[in-house]
């Protein structure tokens, strides 16, 4: 029996409470993701090109601090990775958190949320951060996505 993880990013709650109802629906651990320097609202104002939510998506190379660290990730041969849509891509706080790990072998599922964007181009700026795992296509979830739409997803991975 493969043991899951649903590990998150969310600037404004919405996507944690899609990662608990996927935890909840597939019976994974669940794992918060936090920069270490949490974003501000002035951090998140899309609309500026000078917020850091702007900078570092327009910076591929940007590696922001995460604070903390998954307990034994080896345990996990799955693991789903959520985090809010930001110019079609993950934000790069994502990709740190998936270097910080060997993920050699493990199945890597990425899910979003936004208010209408898709994933974008997301798998490819994942691809370099998810060394000898195996990247599966993602999907953007509605914010009110029920429980059940989630497992049944997410049963296709596992």
């Amino acid at each position: 029996m493969s043991k899951k993880l649903v590990a998150y990013f969310s600037a404004t709650g919405t996507t944690k409470r899609l990662a608990e109802s996927l935890a909840a629906a597939i019976g994974a651990d669940l794992y918060e993701i936090q920069p270490a320097q949490p974003y501000t609202p002035d951090d998140l104002d899309w609309h500026s090109k000078s917020s850091r939510s702007s900078i570092e998506t327009e910076d591929k190379s940007s590696r922001p601090a995460v604070a903390g660290r998954v307990e034994n990730m080896g345990q996990y041969d799955t693991v789903f990775v959520g985090f809010p849509i930001w110019w079609y891509v993950a934000p790069t706080v994502i990709n740190t958190f998936l270097e910080q790990y060997d993920l050699f072998g493990k199945t890597v599922i990425p899910f979003a949320t936004s208010g209408s964007s898709n994933m974008g181009k997301t798998n490819d700026y994942l691809k370099p951060s998810c060394k000898g795992a195996i990247l599966k296509d993602g999907k953007r979830f509605a914010s009110n996505a029920k429980e059940s739409e989630l497992k049944l997803w997410a049963d296709d991975f596992t």
